[in-house]
C-alpha cells in the first residue's frame, strides 16, 4: 500500500462502525438468469436501495460526523450536487441539527430537487453545470460560513464510501472481481482500498459513461481526456469533468481497469435490472450491469463478480424513456412504417400476417396526403413488441413477400 494514502483498514472499519446507524447494510444479491448471461456467478450490491437511493449517504454521514467532532461546530453544510449527493447531505445533517444548502444546477432532475426540499434542505440552482453548481457552492460556503462538503475529494468522504467495499467483501469472501460506476471517483476509492487492503488479488474496474470519460486513459498515461463542454447522457450523476486529486492517487494506486459504456448500453441495463430485481436504477447506477451485460470486462471462469448499482433516483419522466430506448435497442420494441392500398380490408390483412407472427402491436397510426404517399395508397405506422432482432427480420421479410413498402422508423 502506498504510504501516501493516509486511510488505512482501521480507519475504514472505524468510519463503518460511525455511521451504522444511519445507513442500511444493503443487500447483496445473487441473480441466476444474469450469472448465466455474464457466463460466471454475479451478485449485484443494491445501494440503489439505501436511504436516500444511493450510496452517497454514507460519505456524507461520515463527514458531517467528523466536522461534529471538531474543535468547533459549524453553523451549517453546503453542497454542490446533481442529485444524490446532495440528499445524503440533507438527511445527514437533518440528523445531526444542522443547516444544510445545496446548489444543483438548472438542469438536475425535479426527483431529486424536491427530495432534497423534503428532507429539510435549502435548494439553489446555479448554472448548468455541476462546476458551476460548485462554484456557487464555494462561494456561499465562504460568505456565510458554511463547511463546503466535497461530493468525493475528500479523505472523509472516501472512508465512508469505502463501507460498501468492506460490506461487499464480507457478504461474497470469494469474490475475485468489484465493478463500480466511475464518476469523480469517491465510491471506486472507497471500495478500492476497503478491497485491496484485505484481499490485493481482488481486481477493481471503474465503468464510466462514453460521452463524459475523464479517466479514459488514465491508468495508460496518468493523463485526464478533456470532456466536450456540451457532453450529453443519461448516466446524469457520473458526468463529472473534474475528478478529485485524492481519488486520481487512489485510482492509480489500486484500480485495474477502466472501462466505458453508451447510452445504448446504459438504457438496456435499466431495463434488465427492472426485470430481473424489481428495482429501479437510474443510468448512472446501472453503467456497471451494462459493461457487464455488452462484456467490456475481461472475465475468467474461474472468477466471482460484485457488481455495485449504485443510486436509483431516476426521474420518472425519465424512466419510460429509458425503458422504450432499452427495449428498442436490444430488439425488443420497432416502429415501421408501410405502405398499403387504401382499400377496405388492407390494414386488417396486415394486422393479421403481424399477428400470426405473434408480435403485439402497441400503436397504430395512418397517413395519407404526404408527398412521399402515392395516391391511392395509405401509409400505416405500427409500434410494435418483438422477442429481438431475428423477429423483426422475420417481421421485415413477410412484409417484403407481399410486396410491401416499410420504412423502419426505430432502428438503433
Amino acid at each position: 500500500m502506498p504510504t501516501a494514502l493516509p486511510l488505512d483498514l482501521g480507519a475504514l472499519r472505524a468510519a463503518h462502525h460511525r455511521i451504522r446507524d444511519a445507513i442500511i447494510r444493503t443487500v447483496q444479491w445473487h441473480n441466476d438468469p444474469l450469472s448465466d448471461a455474464i457466463g460466471v456467478p454475479l451478485q449485484l450490491k443494491l445501494e440503489n436501495l439505501q436511504r436516500t437511493g444511493s450510496f452517497k449517504l454514507r460519505g456524507a454521514t461520515h463527514k458531517i460526523d467528523r466536522l461534529l467532532t471538531g474543535t468547533e461546530r459549524p453553523a451549517g453544510v453546503i453542497a454542490a450536487s446533481a442529485g444524490n449527493h446532495a440528499q445524503g447531505v440533507a438527511r445527514a445533517a437533518a440528523l445531526a441539527g444542522l443547516r444544510a444548502v445545496v446548489v444543483m444546477p438548472g438542469t438536475a432532475p425535479l426527483t431529486k430537487i424536491q427530495a432534497c426540499r423534503a428532507l429539510g434542505a435549502e435548494v439553489v440552482l446555479e448554472g448548468n453545470t455541476l462546476e458551476q453548481a460548485a462554484d456557487e457552492a464555494r462561494r456561499r460556503a465562504s460568505a456565510e460560513g458554511l463547511a463546503f462538503l466535497h461530493p468525493y475529494d475528500d479523505w472523509d468522504v472516501i472512508a465512508g464510501q469505502a463501507s460498501c467495499g468492506l460490506e461487499m467483501l464480507d457478504d461474497a469472501p470469494d469474490m475475485t472481481v468489484a465493478v463500480v460506476p466511475l464518476g469523480g471517483g469517491g465510491l471506486i476509492a472507497g471500495i478500492a482500498l476497503a478491497l485491496k487492503l484485505q484481499r490485493p488479488d481482488i481486481r477493481v474496474i471503474g465503468v464510466q459513461t462514453e460521452a463524459v470519460a475523464p479517466y479514459r486513459s488514465f491508468l495508460v498515461d496518468g493523463t485526464l481526456e478533456a470532456v466536450p463542454p456540451h457532453a450529453h447522457t443519461i448516466a446524469d450523476g457520473i458526468k463529472v469533468k473534474r475528478p478529485g486529486e485524492r481519488n486520481r492517487q487512489v485510482i492509480a494506486a489500486l484500480v485495474d481497469d477502466i472501462v466505458t459504456v453508451d447510452d445504448n448500453a446504459i438504457a438496456e441495463a435499466i431495463v434488465t435490472l427492472v426485470e430481473r430485481t424489481r428495482t429501479i436504477g437510474e443510468g448512472a447506477g446501472v453503467v456497471g450491469l451494462a459493461a457487464l451485460m455488452q462484456g467490456k470486462i475481461r472475465l475468467a471462469p474461474s472468477d466471482r463478480v460484485v457488481c455495485v448499482i449504485s443510486g436509483g433516483n431516476v426521474d420518472m419522466t425519465l424512466v419510460g424513456r429509458s425503458i422504450d430506448y432499452g427495449l428498442a435497442s436490444s430488439g425488443r420494441l420497432m416502429s415501421v412504417a408501410v405502405t398499403i392500398s387504401d382499400a377496405p380490408g388492407q390494414l386488417l390483412t396486415m394486422i393479421q400476417r403481424v399477428a400470426a407472427l405473434g408480435i403485439n402491436i402497441r400503436h397504430v397510426e395512418h397517413r395519407r396526403g404526404e408527398l412521399h404517399v402515392p395516391v391511392g395508397m395509405t401509409e400505416v405506422i405500427l409500434q410494435m413488441e418483438t422477442r429481438d432482432f431475428d423477429h423483426q427480420r422475420e417481421l421485415l421479410a413477410d412484409f417484403t413477400s407481399q410486396n410491401l413498402i416499410t420504412r423502419n422508423l426505430l432502428q438503433l
